[in-house]
């Protein structure tokens, strides 16, 4: 979108610094922070409210192969002189 290569970048800060002064440029430097940062905390919390909205809305599946009913043991595999074959 943007090819701003290193020296671009501090053409800008220079002419910046110039037009704004030292002192101008630290106020704008902590209020572009704050902006940041304040942006960043309600991505999180956007991000942190779907993801709760999501499990709630989705039921708990179990897992492959379910858990059998009969008190979580597995049903035995007898095996019969039919079934083996023989």
């Amino acid at each position: 979108m943007f090819d701003i290569g290193f020296p671009e970048l501090v053409l800008i800060l220079v002419i910046a610094l110039l037009v704004f002064g030292p002192g101008k440029m630290a106020e704008i430097g902590r209020e572009l922070g704050k902006g940041v940062r304040e942006f960043r905390k309600a991505t999180t919390d956007l991000q942190k409210e779907f993801t709760e909205a999501m499990q709630v809305e989705t039921p708990a599946t179990p897992p492959a192969g379910g858990t059998p009913p009969s008190g979580g043991k597995p049903p035995e595999n007898k095996e019969t002189s039919e079934t083996k074959g023989g």
